[in-house]
């Protein structure tokens, strides 16, 4: 990949290797356990391509934030790691201390540890530039110890934190399977086949609207189809009123505050912006569906509805190129998933290069019953992903950059 080395362009045998990934998961604090995950399962395997590869593997981690309850040790990690990989990852208590020296000293090739939660290091998560960061603790101590560094955690590269930049600073760093993954992934979204389209859902308007203005920006996109709550504020950028339930909704997730920049970029980029023709609303407990001109509901809106289903199916196929973030509707509700299936299983069948953006979005895959490998490339990043796609810094992708030597 340009602007930095990956793992083809080392030799990494018998080699202290620092692996930084992200594999911070669901947690039940109730069970105090945590989940498995696709995260755990891809890091998994750049992981195990170093211990066949013969290298001294040190993995680097963290699990949550000083204070909340999914802030803990890694222990569970290591031993979920071992069952995907089907070797020994072994936890060590410890991140900069003794017991870390001595484990990663002791190594064999082939061997791999995982050390503790870095997020336990005071320093960890301060923004600084990476030569800055070749002083915080867990650079200072472990980067004498080893020999090269791996950034595979491009879901945490949107950070300037010691464990993600630091390293680049003191050692050769190369990138790791995952990083190099998403990044070809969003690239292939940003310098598309034509015609390229995004599908912008799900609850969290505010990072579509970055995504959708900076992506038809830059002229990366031929039309952006908006669902979700996205879809409901282009209506009301339009005009158009949505009934007191649903604005009162809009108005109690603090999104109404979008709509005086999702008119201005409907008025700059109005010919590559779909907005719902028709949609469905929930009214006592069975799916209702009208059409915009039929506005405001009396019940809350749900989905969007047939014609606008029919509309954006149209667009799919004419697609090479499709990006999905987030649902159509509240596809977890009997009688509202209509719009997210009839979407993804358009997008199943499509000639195209298909990028679903984790999350919401991979969950409702799995949930209504789709097999992920149809379709090309699942992001497992979160915020990492919509910062990319935004045209907004990456700390972690820059460091590596940087490093290349």
């Amino acid at each position: 990949m340009s602007g930095f080395k990956t793992l083809d362009d080392v030799v990494v045998k018998d080699k202290v290797v620092l692996v930084r990934v992200d594999i911070n998961v669901p947690y039940d604090p109730e069970t105090k356990k945590i989940s498995d995950s696709e995260r755990l399962r891809e890091h998994a395997k750049t992981i195990e391509e170093l211990m066949e590869r013969g290298a001294k593997v040190v993995v680097l981690a963290h699990q949550g934030r000083k204070g909340d309850p999914d802030f803990i040790h890694l222990d569970q990690h290591a031993q979920l790691l071992s069952t995907h990989i089907g070797k020994k990852v072994t936890f060590i208590n410890d991140v900069v201390g003794s017991r870390a020296a001595d484990a990663i000293k002791t190594l064999r090739g082939g061997d791999a540890i995982l050390l503790d939660n870095v997020r336990f290091l005071d320093d960890e998560t301060k923004e600084k530039a990476a030569e800055e960061h070749v002083k915080s603790m867990v650079v200072a101590a472990l980067s004498p110890l080893a020999d090269m560094f791996v950034n595979d955690a491009f879901s945490a590269a949107h950070r300037s934190h010691a464990s993600v930049v630091g390293f680049t600073a003191a050692l050769p760093s190369v990138a790791g399977r995952v990083m190099e993954r998403e990044l070809r992934s969003c690239q292939k979204a940003l310098h598309p086949e034509r015609p390229s389209i995004i599908i912008l859902g799900g609850a969290k308007p505010d990072d579509c609207m970055k995504v959708m203005k900076h992506m038809l920006g830059q002229g990366a996109l031929d039309k952006a189809l908006t669902c979700g709550l996205l879809g409901q504020l282009m209506l009301k950028a339009k005009g158009v009123s949505l009934g007191q339930p649903s604005e009162s909704f809009l108005e109690k997730k603090q999104v109404l505050r979008l709509v005086p920049e999702l008119e201005k970029i409907h008025g700059d980029f109005k010919d590559r912006i779909e907005i719902p023709v028709d949609i469905a609303e929930e009214e006592g407990g069975r799916r209702v569906e009208k059409t915009v001109d039929q506005l405001p509901c009396e019940g809350v809106i749900m989905d969007i509805g047939e014609k606008t289903i029919e509309r954006y199916q149209e667009v799919i196929r004419a697609a090479k190129t499709i990006v999905v973030k987030g649902p159509a509707g509240v596809y977890e509700k009997a009688g509202f998933e209509k719009g997210t299936r009839a979407i993804l299983e358009e997008m199943r069948k499509a000639q195209a290069y298909t990028l679903l953006g984790g999350g919401d979005t991979s969950v409702a895959v799995e949930r209504l019953g789709f097999d992920l490998k149809s379709f090309s490339y699942v992001s497992i990043a979160g915020g990492a992903l919509i910062t990319y796609l935004s045209g907004k810094p990456m700390p972690g992708v820059e460091a590596l950059e940087r490093s290349r030597r």
